[in-house]
């Protein structure tokens, strides 16, 4: 089997030229129920929010392209193909690039986050599909991973979480140290930071990108928790002070920046991941949450800090993490190159 590295493929940084968004219209009665119109509203605010900066691609079930055309508008691509869920960070392809002018994606096995959906063949297949249709080489993995699980600065480091790739329900026959080496072979890795999990009641079993993501090379926001009686601070607290003691792959210590969670949210009784690290990267912009929470200023300027040649555009998100994740999981970026 040929895999990326060994071609000379990784997986570029998210801050680099994007050729477009890639982004899947809400249509999963079990997640969303009554508030569908809510969140199809909300994700439609994120279009608009990014296709003011790069292209963005919208994939729908055939039956929803016209309500999804009106939603988004003119100047967002509606693509009809057939969806389980709208999540597609995490199901779409991962891009990597060579560095030459070549691009390609991987698929990665899809399972619904451990099985816990009865009906994804539909996600499953669709990186498949997107590769074809816009005539880009395809690297199959024969593990599961899904995209929100990874982080990469572009030149040669990972973050992720144990409690995702290690997680009996993801890959159970596979170790650490295999684990490991399946992201050096497959995103060009040359160093992985392991973090032990991300947020405790993440439906994905801990995300990465809720808690923890590069802004530059050697340069790190972390999500921290200010309330020492939340089940979120001593995790927090634990990344926060991994990332302070790693270094990357070039040798640099690690500079991180701290954005404090927003207050809790829940709904039906169930806490949501609401998390202002789950933000796009676009070109020339930020697309990040807002959650109507008196920390959502605090948590703008430090991510525009962070961000200083890009303007910073904040998005009411509180629509979406009620279906469990953020505007980093509805979003995948296409790497730009040379005639693709």
């Amino acid at each position: 089997m040929t895999m990326p590295a060994a071609e000379g493929f990784f997986m570029p940084a998210e801050w680099q030229p994007h050729a477009r968004c890639w982004m899947a219209w809400p249509c999963r009665e079990e997640v969303w129920g009554d508030a569908m119109d809510d969140a199809r509203r909300a994700y439609a605010a994120v279009a608009q929010a990014i296709v003011e900066f790069e292209p963005v691609t919208m994939v729908a079930n055939p039956g929803d392209v016209v309500s999804a055309s009106l939603a988004c508008g003119k100047n967002v691509e509606i693509l009809p193909l057939d969806l389980d869920d709208s999540w597609m960070r995490d199901f779409g392809p991962t891009f990597v690039v060579d560095g030459k002018g070549g691009i390609a994606g991987c698929t990665w096995h899809f399972n619904a986050w451990g099985n816990k959906y009865e009906f994804y063949n539909n996600d499953a297949r669709l990186g498949s599909a997107l590769l074809a249709r816009q005539k880009i080489r395809r690297f199959d993995a024969p593990f599961v991973l899904e995209g929100g699980a990874i982080h990469s600065d572009g030149e040669g480091t990972v973050l992720t979480t144990e409690t995702v790739l290690l997680n009996p329900n993801r890959n159970p026959g596979m170790s650490k140290d295999e684990t490991e080496q399946a992201l050096k072979d497959w995103l060009g890795a040359e160093k992985v930071i392991w973090l032990p999990a991300g947020y405790h009641y993440d439906e994905t079993d801990g995300h990465i990108d809720n808690v923890a993501c590069f802004a530059r090379p050697g340069v790190i926001l972390a999500a921290a928790c200010p309330d020492a009686g939340d089940p979120n601070y001593e995790i927090l607290r634990a990344n926060i002070e991994i990332l302070r003691a790693s270094t990357d792959a070039k040798g640099r210590e690690l500079t991180v920046l701290t954005v404090d969670q927003p207050a809790r949210m829940e709904e039906d009784g169930q806490r949501l991941s609401s998390s202002y690290i789950n933000f796009y990267i676009a070109n020339g912009g930020i697309v990040m949450p807002a959650f109507e929470d008196k920390r959502d200023s605090a948590a703008r300027r430090t991510i525009a800090e962070a961000f200083p040649d890009r303007k910073v555009v904040q998005v009411v998100a509180n629509d979406i993490v009620r279906g469990g994740g953020g505007i980093h999981c509805i979003t995948q970026q296409q790497p730009a190159v040379e005639g693709v």
